[in-house]
């Protein structure tokens, strides 16, 4: 009688699938991490309260990802921006929010005002009129 799972003594056909699952476990446990993370994230920011301080605007910055998709002969280029502003209180004390693109277009660096944030959370920025003498 033959056996159907006798691989001849080739040992990559056993290891593969052994291979395959732990990849799989990786991917997937890399994923549910990074949700928990941002529930946990979401979570702290809505218990964290919500202020408002003096800030001067120091630095704004832009972090473009670029992906291309494969289908079938067809290759589709899609890029997406993340927009960042540091702002600096009166303690000297940075943070960094994540804002969206009109919330970045509205901003320029140097510009003084109140900063409303809750926990790591992005709210609003009420510029300040500079005075001319």
């Amino acid at each position: 009688m033959v056996d159907v799972y006798d691989t001849g003594g080739d040992w990559t056909f056993s290891v593969f699938p052994v291979l395959f699952f732990i990849v799989f476990i990786i991917i997937v446990a890399v994923f549910v991490f990074a949700g928990v993370n941002g529930v946990k994230e979401w979570g702290k920011n809505n218990q964290s309260p919500r202020l408002t301080v003096h800030a001067v605007l120091k630095a704004k910055r832009a972090d473009v990802s670029r992906h291309i998709s494969h289908h079938n002969d067809h290759h589709t280029h899609h890029s997406s921006t993340t927009y960042y502003a540091t702002f600096q209180f009166e303690s000297g004390d940075r943070s960094e929010f994540r804002l969206t693109s009109q919330q970045y277009g509205m901003l320029a660096e140097g510009d003084e005002g109140k900063l409303t944030f809750q926990g790591t959370r992005f709210l609003e920025f009420e510029r300040q009129q500079k005075e001319i003498d």
